[in-house]
């Protein structure tokens, strides 16, 4: 049967399941070639036009807990494919020289995206230490979307 070892043992890629390295570490050594923004010097440079800021967070987490004016939306699974100056579905923005910021909601998978960022050549990728939930609670603009059943919705047909 293709992709299984010997007595049914799963292998994935050239190991044997289990033999990989800890997130953990792998987290670590993303964080370590980045220089990190915390949110308001994140904040600041947006305001300025010094850098695009990415939010990656999934469509649910935006609804619930609100956007970042300016910020460009980039689903996490198709991020590389948008910011990569080579690939055919590059956003008009992308290019190797691009400042940008990666947003999540905590701060983790952020730091793997812009690690990702920077292997394809983005030199100057980074991500928002604490995500939006540190963009939060630092007191940053976020915009919040109405409810359509809301008053400010407009009116309700009657």
């Amino acid at each position: 049967m293709a992709g299984r070892g010997r007595a049914g043992h799963g292998v994935v890629g050239h190991g044997v399941v289990g033999h990989g390295r800890a997130i953990d570490e792998i987290l670590a050594d993303a964080r370590a070639g980045l220089d990190r923004l915390d949110p308001r010097t994140a904040a600041a440079l947006l305001a300025e036009g010094r850098i695009v800021l990415v939010d990656t967070r999934p469509q649910h987490q935006r609804d619930s807990g609100g956007e970042v004016p300016g910020a460009v939306v980039i689903d996490r699974n198709v991020l590389e494919w948008r910011l990569d100056p080579r690939a055919p579905s590059r956003l008009p923005i992308a290019r190797f020289d691009l400042p940008v910021a990666v947003l999540c909601a905590q701060g983790y998978s952020s730091s793997l995206a812009a690690a990702s960022l920077r292997a394809l050549g983005l030199a100057r990728a980074t991500d928002v230490i604490g995500g939006f939930e540190a963009w939060l609670a630092a007191g940053l603009p976020v915009r919040r979307r109405q409810p359509a059943n809301s008053p400010a919705a407009g009116p309700s047909g009657s």
